[in-house]
């Protein structure tokens, strides 16, 4: 392992402390791919792994799909060398120079995972297991938020749903949805759900043990590192899932003793009920006027809590960005060319569209400067405890 450090530590002196690092594409087989990542169409398709619906972003967390395929979901480091190198090995190897000192006693890791989910149809009703439900079956909770890019196709089922109707929680009728998962026919578990329009440049974000059904539009996902979930709705894109994904993270022993009633036990009743749950969870962009220039601009695109947080970029043509962070974070280009610290950047070009940028980096000023003739669109992610974020006032019916 001494030659993969010292790989990594070349790599991190040559660029000043900023790696490359290349997309992490992910299967899913229960909904077929919205097919907007810019693949080539015979990338999608994988046979029985499903389609290539997801990818994941500065990622060191295993994807945990049925069919394992090593790596799969790990991002790797895009450098010349002959060794096949992870992100999640990197920061094992040199926590304090990545993470930085601080940062690398506290957390075991970058402690949190971008994504971008591409579904041709909505995701079926489901939740992500609170932390202690998730350690049950040895992992972590999984909170979540999301943002949903301009200039992209909304796709076919545009619309998310999100916990129940008021009075289920308010009166406590959960067994309205025990049904639905005993029979397991159909998708009539979403008219206890109330739905919201996903609109461009818009987000939420969701707490884990949320009841949830994400719309189709193609989304910039920033989440706890954690793939935790249960399926709740049977049917979905016209067809019926394997009712194994309900249980995929349900001991044995919870299985067997409470069956379907273990999963109502696994909901955050008070968030899924909350009649304000569009008050208390819509995130729309917050402009950062401290760091404001004359031709560029930065975004909180991600707050309301302190378990990750993030930010998106823009500078407009012939335009330049000065700033620094505090702590560790990475990026995805989404749009626009230019560089970044002296490195080149594009995007949609997977080569060029995601860099890591270590602590001694990140808390410099380094600027980032747009080349290209349409404006440079820059997503910056953050793990817990880094940013001090706005939080949306608390409605209530009091």
């Amino acid at each position: 392992m001494h030659d993969v450090k010292t790989i990594i530590q070349d790599e991190l002196n040559k660029n000043d402390g900023i790696l490359r690092l290349n997309p992490a594409w992910v299967a899913r087989d229960f909904l077929p791919p919205g097919r907007r990542f810019g693949l080539p169409e015979d990338q999608y398709e994988l046979g029985e792994r499903g389609g290539i619906c997801e990818r994941w972003v500065g990622s060191t967390t295993k994807a945990d799909n049925k069919i394992s395929v090593p790596n799969e979901g790990l991002s790797l480091l895009n450098i010349d060398s002959e060794i096949e190198i992870t992100l999640k090995d990197a920061v094992a190897l040199l926590p304090e120079e990545i993470l930085g000192e601080e940062y690398s006693k506290k957390y075991d890791g970058l402690n949190r995972l971008p994504k971008i989910f591409d579904y041709k149809y909505r995701l079926p009703y489901h939740i992500h297991q609170m932390q202690h439900h998730a350690k049950l079956v040895g992992c972590n909770s999984k909170e979540e938020a999301y943002y949903f890019p301009e200039g992209v196709e909304l796709g076919e089922e545009a619309e998310t749903y999100f916990g129940v109707h008021p009075y289920i929680a308010q009166q406590k009728k959960y067994d309205l949805l025990l049904s639905h998962l005993r029979d397991w026919k159909d998708d009539l578990i979403l008219s206890h759900a109330r739905a919201f329009k996903q609109i461009p440049g818009d987000g939420f974000h969701v707490p884990s043990g949320t009841l949830h059904a994400p719309g189709s539009a193609l989304t910039i996902e920033l989440q706890e590192d954690s793939d935790v979930f249960a399926m709740l709705q049977a049917k979905t894109g016209g067809k019926i899932i394997d009712k194994e994904l309900l249980w995929k993270d349900v001991t044995e022993g919870d299985r067997r003793e409470k069956a379907e009633k273990i999963i109502l036990e696994m909901i955050d009743w008070e968030v899924s009920g909350d009649p304000y749950f569009y008050e208390n969870r819509h995130t729309p962009p917050i402009l950062i006027d401290e760091t404001k220039q004359e031709k560029a601009a930065e975004y909180w695109i991600f707050y309301n809590t302190n378990k990750f947080s993030g930010k998106k970029l823009i500078v407009e043509p012939g335009g330049k960005f000065t700033g620094s962070d505090k702590g560790v974070y990475n990026i995805l280009v989404w749009r626009g060319k230019g560089t970044f610290g002296g490195l080149e950047i594009e995007g949609e070009n997977f080569g060029r569209d995601e860099l890591l940028v270590c602590h001694r980096k990140s808390i410099k000023e380094v600027d980032i400067v747009n080349t290209g003739e349409t404006d440079l669109i820059i997503y910056k992610f953050f793990g817990p405890g880094i940013n001090d974020v706005p939080m949306l006032p608390a409605y209530n019916e009091g």
